[in-house]
């Protein structure tokens, strides 16, 4: 059954995010909720957000590795939009300050070239309508207190959404399979860890699939220039001030960001 109480959840979170000072989890109340709970408070939380003048540009997959999903306990994974406000490029400077308890993730993003609606999507059916792929990294930050999120808290979060950077560089999926782009990263030039496309659901394609196929349960249809973050490729690394992450993708090439400490105000 939905959450009553979303409204109440959802300007909880709201709050959270405009004062950076993160709240309990949800679950601790009533370990009851599960997905539809928190799609209930995300939805209105996107309503909050959208009315204070920001946009979807796309959407986001979570969870979408095995490890994740069991360290979760889901079997599937979840979604949340991304906002036009969050968008970086490559070689972005990025304020911790944005954030409250942020890590960072490189991921391969999908840009549609065409409308893209569910129920009956394939993985197939997702590449036609893809005009391209790109390196990219999201910033992944919780405004539940020390990351104790269960599936609930995460999804009514927007699925754990702090802001996604993306190279300029879309590259055509013709000839390229992403279920074998491998990638490596890289913090102030150390190597942090490596990943390949197949980490996320098997195959990014699928990814992009399942989210067509569950926001089409919603009535909602993917648009061109829609970017889908189709998930991480290795476990999320703590950010600091002072470091300078790069992710570098077979045939998708490099992406970097720089992490500042920000403005106190």
């Amino acid at each position: 059954m939905p959450l009553a109480h979303a409204p109440e959840k959802a300007r909880a979170l709201y709050e959270a995010r405009r004062t950076r000072v993160p709240i309990p989890p949800f679950t601790d109340d009533d370990p009851s909720l599960g997905a539809a709970d928190g799609y209930a408070v995300q939805q209105e939380l996107t309503r909050l957000l959208l009315a204070d003048g920001d946009r979807i540009i796309g959407y986001k997959a979570g969870i979408t590795s095995k490890p994740m999903q069991r360290l979760i306990g889901v079997d599937t994974p979840d979604y949340g939009p991304v906002l036009g406000s969050t968008i970086y490029g490559d070689g972005a400077e990025i304020a911790l300050t944005s954030f409250l308890q942020p890590k960072i993730e490189a991921e391969i993003v999908y840009v549609l070239g065409s409308e893209l609606a569910g129920p009956g999507v394939t993985a197939a059916d997702a590449c036609r309508a893809t005009a391209g792929v790109a390196a990219a990294m999201e910033i992944v930050d919780s405004r539940i207190a020390d990351w104790r999120i269960k599936l609930a808290d995460t999804v009514a979060d927007l699925a754990s959404n702090g802001a996604v950077a993306t190279s300029s560089r879309v590259v055509p999926l013709a000839g390229l399979d992403a279920r074998l782009v491998g990638m490596t990263l890289t913090r102030n030039g150390e190597l942090v860890d490596t990943g390949a496309g197949a980490a996320a659901l098997g195959d990014p394609a699928a990814v992009v699939a399942w989210l067509a196929n569950t926001l089409g349960e919603q009535g909602i249809t993917l648009a061109p220039g829609h970017l889908v973050m189709t998930g991480a490729l290795h476990a999320a690394v703590p950010m600091a001030a002072g470091d300078v992450f790069r992710a570098e993708f077979d045939h998708l090439g490099p992406i970097t960001v720089r992490i500042t400490e920000g403005s106190a105000g």
